[in-house]
């Protein structure tokens, strides 16, 4: 797993051992990027349930302005803090919160913060055939807090599995939806 793109571009990222990250393969990281062409530079991100970083740590590669990457588990933390090091990124551009992500984005919506992108991968949710989905991407599109916290023209691109059939709610307009194997991006702005 690397940085692709930018001026960090080939850095070798940390991933923890074991199942609990599953991090954005290189090549939908690719597809997300294309997708969102010029739309990174100068952009205020905010990654949720960051995992390895990698999303954010792109955006800043990237020519983003900040990020903000919310992951709840302190080991998976260090392991960010330490490819943002490897990626020699600015220091002060970036900020590691560890905290539930629901926690991190109400925080920020009282804060009044607000975002250019907010970037999701979180983990998979289970088929949900006849009923409505309980998984965390669900559970984003649901945040009341959420959409405050996105700019007038900003993003949400948030990741799912094809088995988990998420309800899109009156707070999200889709703009585009990539596709990968088993995993779904959804590129959104507010409703």
């Amino acid at each position: 797993m690397r940085i692709i793109g930018g001026t960090a571009a080939g850095t070798i990222l940390k991933v923890p051992k074991g199942y609990d990250v599953r991090p954005t393969p290189d090549l939908v990281r690719q597809a997300i990027f294309n997708s969102l062409g010029g739309a990174v530079i100068d952009a205020e991100v905010l990654e949720l349930f960051g995992g390895t970083g990698a999303l954010s740590l792109e955006c800043l590669s990237r020519g983003a302005k900040r990020a903000v990457c919310i992951e709840k588990a302190g080991k998976h933390a260090q392991f960010i803090r330490q490819n943002a090091r490897a990626a020699r990124l600015d220091d002060g551009a970036y900020e590691v919160r560890i905290k539930d992500a629901f926690v991190g984005i109400r925080q920020l919506a009282e804060m009044g913060r607000a975002f250019d992108l907010i970037l999701a991968d979180p983990p998979f949710g289970e088929k949900n055939v006849n009923r409505r989905s309980t998984s965390f991407s669900q559970k984003l599109l649901d945040d009341e807090s959420l959409p405050s916290l996105l700019k007038e023209d900003g993003l949400l691109i948030l990741g799912h599995t094809k088995r988990d059939t998420l309800e899109m709610t009156s707070s999200w307009q889709e703009v585009k939806t990539l596709k990968h194997g088993d995993s779904l991006f959804e590129m959104l702005k507010r409703g």
